[in-house]
């Protein structure tokens, strides 16, 4: 955390000197007025200078790189993460030659990190992010996978007329099944059970 103490004719020219020291501009920062000075008799005479101290803000983005970088690098020291930000979703993009370790069967590995660093964003930020870990374009994949899915399963569902069961999944990706089939007018969809074994059931309208 870098911070600057600085002096002044008034607040505002000690707050515009240490931003310069830092190179941050003031929506960067965290300002602390140590002493609001004094001008003295004919602005000579008797003044005092003010004094702040300027503290710069910490990036959340920037943090959470580095965090989920500590975690990733404990499976390989080569891997690499990129972190993009935009609409409030933190996506961080995660490369390596042995990003399938990473992954981990079915995205378990992927999935665990991607919750940790969604807690983790808790602390970091004063505001809410979603965030998105991804490796090689693995979550594309995925999303894929599990559109097939539910389309096969809720075929199944209306040739058996009966309730069909999806394996235990992370939320988003029983979002996934939930909007593949919100247009089926032949099957309904709800989530059953508890976190983290929350799973989709698809049922045959009657």
């Amino acid at each position: 955390m870098r911070q600057v103490t600085a002096t002044g004719q008034t607040v505002d020219a000690a707050v515009q000197s240490a931003l310069q020291q830092l190179n941050i501009t003031e929506d960067q920062a965290k300002i602390e007025i140590i002493d609001e000075g004094k001008k003295g008799l004919l602005g000579l005479f008797g003044s005092k200078p003010a004094i702040v101290k300027v503290i710069q803000d910490e990036n959340p983005v920037e943090k959470l790189e580095e965090y989920i970088r500590k975690i990733v690098q404990e499976f390989d020291k080569d891997l690499k993460v990129q972190t993009t930000e935009q609409n409030n979703q933190i996506t961080c993009e995660l490369s390596g030659e042995k990003i399938a370790m990473l992954i981990g069967k079915r995205g378990q590995t992927l999935n665990a990190i991607q919750y940790l660093a969604q807690l983790a964003i808790h602390q970091f930020a004063d505001k809410y992010y979603t965030v998105v870990v991804d490796a090689e374009g693995y979550r594309a994949r995925r999303k894929d996978t599990l559109i097939q899915l539910a389309n096969r399963l809720s075929d199944r569902a209306i040739q058996t007329r009966r309730s069909v069961k999806i394996e235990p999944m992370p939320s988003y990706e029983r979002k996934i099944i939930h909007s593949a089939l919100q247009n089926n007018r032949k099957v309904t969809t709800d989530s059953e059970g508890t976190e983290p074994n929350r799973y989709v059931v698809i049922h045959p309208v009657k």
